[in-house]
């Protein structure tokens, strides 16, 4: 590893002597032809310069604005001087997933806009640099997949995406022989079904999902909790319940119309671009037709772009608030706009327009104008009278968030409390009314981010340890002798 750097970056002015790199992006007419990762990282002399312009403040913003308290100023000091391998591993002490997370955390609202040089240059680039340092890490042998003695507890973990797969990683680490119960055949949950390719290549979740194999974490898929299996057959032979299979009730389009061919929801239709094989409901053609996507969030920017990659003429997002409300990245945004994706803010669907075969053929809209704010602390959007317009479109993706899945009417998984909402209600320590069971993520807290998921299973994770170890196993696991080191697993190599 090179020492030379610039002396700018060994003064206490790099904030200001050195202007923030951005990572490279690949061109957009080039990157819309495949769903690669558009975002390569950062090297190592790169890597070193940027996190020189940390100041190391005394109350570091950016840790409170992480949902993790990621011990950020540590990693960045050590990144500066070149330890590389020592960084990643207080990066890796206060998250299960860092390399994904990195990803795709909306770091301009946490970590990053809480940056204290917000305002006087620009904030230091966070999430490049935690992607670095783990991937380098990741690369060099740091991630010891070896296993951990059992201690005797088995723990079933329900949903294999960030939260379920944090929460086995985490009880997995303490001895937990751990279960994932996954209803689809594929693991990944959100990581794969959802987020697509070109944000987070699916080869960094498989990489996650074998390690946790490795550490003796193992995977029931294709079995639904509540169908194939009740609750209380995981409470008769498991130790405690984790569950955290999400959100995915999408939230409809209620408007004329909206049964039409041609509407389709977003997550059926970004399933079958991004995860090939996963195949659910009639195929979505977008090639060579005009795509209107519903919504302001992430879900509307993954449409936008994976239908101009899938070879759509035009993808066109309609929002009914302007682009200071929009709670989407700001970065899917600006990517989006490079790709070739168009925006018309302060516009709402009043009905879908078809032909005689019942085909969409347009959308009739109105212009929104803003009011007061409601009570999610955005301006509420009003009709402007006599504003009404067509809107011509082929397909229409409709974008609207998600609602948890309303557990089976017969299945006793309908003894844990929901609020009025079907989210479920957890105490401080993430557990339900019924003893031992706990959850966490987005089938708690409604859709919401992949660090939040993280978070709650983390905490989760210790009330669990802490339950169990209060009481006898209820299926002792064997404690059996621990294998010598597999030829596998590579010892880190000393920093440099």
């Amino acid at each position: 590893m090179s020492d030379e750097l610039r002396p700018e970056a060994r003064t206490k002015w790099a904030w200001f002597q050195i202007e923030r790199a951005r990572p490279r992006q690949r061109p957009a007419w080039e990157r819309i032809a495949d769903f690669l990762e558009i975002t390569a990282g950062l090297d190592e002399q790169t890597a070193r310069e940027q996190a020189s312009r940390c100041i190391q403040c005394p109350e570091p913003a950016c840790r409170e604005g992480c949902p993790l308290a990621n011990r950020i100023p540590e990693w960045l000091a050590l990144t500066a001087e070149g330890h590389f391998l020592e960084a990643a591993e207080i990066s890796m002490s206060t998250s299960n997933m860092p390399e994904i997370c990195s990803r795709v955390c909306p770091q301009e609202r946490l970590c990053e806009g809480s940056c204290i040089l917000n305002g006087r240059a620009e904030p230091v680039s966070i999430g490049a640099i935690e992607r670095f340092i783990n991937e380098y890490a990741i690369s060099h042998g740091l991630l010891n997949a070896a296993p951990v003695r059992p201690n005797g507890y088995r723990v079933a973990v329900v949903g294999s995406g960030p939260g379920g797969l944090s929460c086995a990683d985490e009880l997995a680490r303490r001895g937990y022989w751990v279960t994932v119960f996954e209803s689809r055949l594929v693991p990944g949950g959100l990581l794969i079904n959802g987020i697509p390719a070109f944000k987070l290549d699916k080869h960094i979740v498989w990489r996650r999902l074998e390690l946790l194999k490795k550490r003796g974490v193992e995977f029931r898929l294709g079995v639904s909790v509540g169908r194939d299996i009740d609750l209380d057959d995981l409470l008769r032979d498991y130790d405690a319940v984790f569950l955290g299979f999400g959100a995915w009730q999408a939230k409809p389009l209620d408007v004329p119309g909206a049964d039409l061919k041609g509407v389709y929801q977003a997550l059926p239709f970004l399933i079958q671009k991004n995860a090939p094989g996963t195949l659910e409901g009639p195929d979505i053609e977008v090639r060579g037709k005009r795509v209107t996507v519903l919504g302001g969030g992430d879900s509307a920017m993954d449409c936008l772009r994976t239908a101009l990659r899938c070879g759509a003429a035009e993808a066109i997002c309609l929002y009914r608030r302007d682009f200071a409300n929009m709670p989407g990245s700001r970065k899917e945004y600006y990517a989006a706009l490079e790709e070739g994706a168009r925006f018309q803010f302060l516009t709402a669907p009043l009905k879908v327009l078809g032909n005689e075969l019942g085909q969409v053929v347009g959308i009739l809209c109105q212009r929104m104008e803003l009011g007061p704010p409601d009570a999610s602390g955005r301006r509420r959007p009003l009709p402007v009278p006599g504003s009404e317009f067509l809107h011509p479109t082929d397909v229409v993706l409709v974008a609207y968030g998600f609602d948890p899945t309303p557990f089976p009417p017969d299945s006793d998984l309908r003894r844990i409390r929901t609020n009025d909402w079907g989210g479920v209600i957890v105490d401080e320590n993430q557990m339900t009314n019924i003893p031992g069971v706990f959850a966490g993520g987005d089938l708690v807290r409604g859709p919401s981010l992949v660090v939040h998921a993280v978070r709650d299973a983390r905490k989760a994770a210790r009330a669990i340890d802490a339950w169990c170890q209060g009481r006898p196993p209820k299926r002792p696991v064997r404690v059996e002798p621990l294998p010598e080191p597999s030829a596998e697993v590579v010892a880190a190599p000393p920093s440099s």
